[in-house]
């Protein structure tokens, strides 16, 4: 496989178009760094006594009923956020993308912002991510979430200061997560949905990492870089959904194992 690797990594750097070097990644990239999956045992939302799971709680409608909630879920989030680290894998794509410069494209489905912080620059956050927010009314800018909101306990209710802070200028609703929820649709000006598809349909070779493919617009862009001649490597750990669409193409390939290792691997080809 690493002959295999070196092979399609020459091809691709050689060719005069579709030669993006493209990263998909998700949450299996951060569990070394103690982020544990948002679907995951892990992700069950506590709150007195009732259990919910994201599919429940992780939604616009949950939001509307649950305002307080859930922004006391997304700051405990972002306090789980804050105290991890980038881990060897974030590094390795961060070196990657300063040896490719502009060849190189992550395209990622956390919203943990550890990418950021390892040093990648050309990140497209499909699900948005945990720094910003915006109006749930609508309104259309989207901010930076403040500083002096800070990171909450499992036990910590938001303060009044919060609630202020947390209203929206323009309308007066509610403030809310720039991130995406199970019940809503990729869009462009959020989830960079045109943006991904136009990167897929342009690259060279599209790295799947550390993701199942659950959602849609992930499983579109490996459809999109496949049908434009992409060569896509799987570097997951056990079969997904995006196994089926890549079994037996001439130019995909699985490359199971530890992440940090395949990509270790991957980088001294560049």
């Amino acid at each position: 496989m690493e002959n295999q690797l070196e092979n399609i990594i020459q091809q691709v750097w050689h060719k005069e178009k579709r030669n993006l070097f493209t990263f998909l990644t998700g949450a299996g990239i951060s569990s070394d760094s103690g982020i544990p999956t948002y679907r995951g045992i892990d992700g069950i939302w506590v709150k007195g006594t009732q259990f919910h799971k994201p599919e429940e709680f992780g939604t616009l409608r949950y939001f509307r009923q649950h305002l307080e909630e859930v922004l006391q879920y997304s700051l405990f989030r972002k306090k789980m956020f804050e105290n991890a680290f980038p881990n060897q894998s974030h590094y390795d794509l961060a070196d990657i993308e300063t040896q490719l410069q502009d060849r190189f494209h992550l395209i990622t489905q956390n919203i943990d912002n550890l990418h950021r912080r390892s040093g990648n620059q050309r990140i497209y956050e499909i699900h948005g991510n945990n720094r910003e927010i915006k109006c749930s009314n609508g309104c259309k800018e989207i901010l930076e979430l403040p500083t002096e909101i800070k990171g909450k306990n499992l036990d910590e209710d938001l303060t009044d200061h919060d609630k202020e802070l947390l209203t929206c200028t323009q309308c007066g609703h509610w403030m809310r997560p720039n991130i995406l929820w199970f019940d809503e649709y990729y869009d462009e000006k959020t989830n960079k949905k045109f943006s991904a598809l136009k990167i897929a349909k342009n690259s060279g070779v599209l790295f799947i990492v550390g993701t199942s493919g659950a959602t849609s617009l992930p499983i579109a862009i490996a459809e999109t870089a496949l049908k434009y001649g992409a060569f896509i490597i799987d570097i997951n750990t056990e079969d997904n959904n995006f196994t089926d669409l890549i079994r037996n193409k001439k130019k995909c390939f699985n490359h199971p194992g530890k992440i940090n290792r395949s990509i270790e691997s991957d980088k001294n080809d560049y």
